[in-house]
């Protein structure tokens, strides 16, 4: 007598998603059984994000089959997966934090009866689901009460009450703290008990040897390897098979970096960062090098003043903090993660982006020099190579690699000694990559100090002459780059193995 072998509760075959010139995810296929934690890692850049989108419905794939508990599953938006048995609680909370935990569950499956909400069987039974997965939270409450763990529970409740048969969470623990950690571990044991297959994605690898029944990890957008937990021997074949090959590293040593500290910042702290000290020299490119919820954009802001913080910073020996203004006058300026919401006026031109840093320079008496302004930005258009027909382009019409350009040079005509670069080659392809980091050497090799926030590992290695660990909001360790870095202890670090071996 044969013993038929469960069907998988979901299941891909040879699915890919090519994007211009990228292909992101790469004939990945795997399978998850039911009533499991299957967890889902990778470096950044892997494919899990592209591959969430794809399963959650928010892109097509290319090619390639989708199977939930044996059937055809092909979703045409996020609504059609929930349809489909699935759901996904994203790192940012979708609830309303003035509306009762009972409102926030029913939140856009309301029953109404001529144009008024009414009472259905609905009602009782997210209450009953709520109570099941966490008995502690009162469904009257206004959710503005409740902390970010409970917010997530009702989140999960949610989903659980429209009959999803798998949960897909992505990076759920990256602002709880260890209780609250503890909390939502219990809640995804009971939801694995009651038959709901959750799909964990996470950095910390130690939550993922406490958590998870099965390990699936991607690597470049392919697929490495699926298996049992308890086939995976610890940490280092973990690391292992998500690096799987030599960092690609082209750092040379260099020989103009100064000894004098242009830079030096004490016990910062804040919700996040936990007394973070460091220094930069003169002509220093560093690296600040994390993974989610590390804390990079954090520091960034904090240097450039975008947000409060305590304790010290100093700059060419004087106090700064407090605003950006104040650090763009001493010397500091940041490249934003978003550039396109933050560093770029999109609907000005490349001829009026470039010198808003620095109005001043272009002015006498309150009059402003038109022709030197269209002098300056022909000149930075040269020097950065920034391909457009036309100063008098709107920048929305650039591509990523030019509208990073164009930030670049708006800090350059600030007179910046310091640079603050936050995901400097996020969204622009490989060529628009080696001229930015041409740019970044260049910058540095007459004296302007850079410091480079980054969740790409060969990008920091390539570029940086120091490069600071972080994780949870803690600088774990320093390491002076050059040919006997260790790739894997690095990682070790960022995603809490503590510091590399000496």
């Amino acid at each position: 007598m044969t013993i038929q072998q469960p069907s998988p509760v979901l299941s891909v075959e040879g699915l890919t998603k090519d994007y211009p010139g990228v292909r992101a995810v790469d004939d990945v296929s795997f399978s998850i059984e039911r009533s499991t934690v299957h967890c889902l890692v990778g470096e950044n850049g892997a494919g899990k994000s592209t591959l969430v989108k794809i399963l959650t419905g928010a892109l097509k794939p290319t090619s390639g089959t989708m199977k939930v508990r044996g059937s055809a599953y092909s979703p045409s938006n996020p609504h059609d997966a929930r349809e489909g048995g699935i759901a996904t609680l994203f790192q940012e909370l979708h609830v309303v934090d003035e509306l009762t935990v009972q409102e926030n569950l029913t939140l856009g499956m309301e029953r109404s009866r001529f144009g008024f909400l009414v009472k259905s069987e609905l009602d009782s039974q997210v209450v009953q689901t709520l109570a099941a997965i966490e008995p502690s939270i009162n469904p009257s409450a206004r959710v503005s009460t409740l902390s970010v763990a409970q917010k997530q529970i009702i989140e999960i409740a949610r989903a659980a009450s429209s009959g999803a048969s798998v949960i897909i969470m992505d990076e759920p623990t990256a602002a709880l703290s260890e209780r609250e950690v503890e909390r939502l571990f219990g809640v995804i044991r009971r939801l694995r008990e009651s038959d709901v297959t959750v799909v964990y994605i996470s950095h910390k690898l130690d939550e993922i040897f406490e958590l998870g029944d099965a390990v699936t990890v991607l690597r470049d957008g392919k697929h490495i390897a699926t298996k049992p937990l308890s086939d995976v021997e610890g940490r280092s074949e973990l690391i292992e098979m998500m690096i799987g090959r030599s960092v690609f590293q082209d750092y040379a040593p260099r020989t103009t970096v100064s000894d004098e500290a242009v830079l030096t910042a004490e016990d910062l702290t804040n919700d996040l960062l936990k007394s973070v000290s460091f220094h930069i020299n003169r002509g220093e490119i560093v690296g600040f090098y994390g993974l989610v919820g590390a804390g990079k954009t954090e520091i960034a802001r904090a240097l450039f003043g975008a947000d409060k913080v305590s304790g010290s910073i100093r700059f060419k020996g004087r106090k700064v903090g407090g605003s950006p203004k104040h650090a763009i006058n001493s010397g500091i300026a940041l490249v934003p993660e978003e550039r396109r919401t933050q560093g770029l006026f999109t609907s000005l031109t490349i001829r009026e982006n470039i010198p808003v840093m620095n109005l001043r320079r272009l002015s006498d008496g309150g009059v402003f020099r038109s022709s030197d302004e269209q002098a300056a930005a022909v000149e930075y258009v040269r020097k950065l190579s920034i391909a457009t027909d036309s100063i008098e382009k709107h920048t929305e019409k650039l591509s990523g690699g030019n509208q990073q350009k164009v930030v670049l040079a708006k800090c350059l005509f600030a007179d910046a000694d310091l640079l603050l670069l936050d995901e400097p080659t996020r969204g622009v392809d490989v060529g628009a990559k080696t001229e930015i980091y041409d740019i970044i050497r260049n910058l540095a090799d007459t004296g302007t100090s850079v410091a480079v926030f980054s969740s790409e590992l060969e990008e920091v290695l390539g570029l940086c002459d120091r490069i600071f660990l972080l994780f949870s909001g803690a600088l774990e360790a320093e390491v002076r780059n050059g040919p006997d870095v260790d790739a894997a202890h690095i990682l070790n670090v960022v995603t809490g193995g503590g510091r590399p071996a000496a």
